[in-house]
């Protein structure tokens, strides 16, 4: 139950965490913990960052992919 759980919120997360852990060599899990513990000291605010970080990269991908359906023209 707990794995399907897990697996649910890695498919449907925006991918926050695995760009930044990419981006800066650090592993995804500790990016997570970090928002987890940030998000209980600060109030929420780390988590606002993490949807707006997301939003963010959602638009970016869609630019992306549109960008190569106009040059696959």
């Amino acid at each position: 139950m707990l794995q399907r759980i897990i697996t649910f919120f890695e498919r449907y997360s925006f991918g926050v965490c695995t760009y930044l852990g990419d981006r800066f060599n650090v592993s995804i899990a500790k990016i997570r913990l970090f928002f987890i513990y940030s998000s209980f000291l600060a109030v929420g605010f780390p988590l606002i960052f993490y949807f707006f970080a997301g939003i963010v990269l959602d638009i970016r991908n869609y630019v992306k992919r549109t960008r190569t359906r106009l040059t696959d023209l």
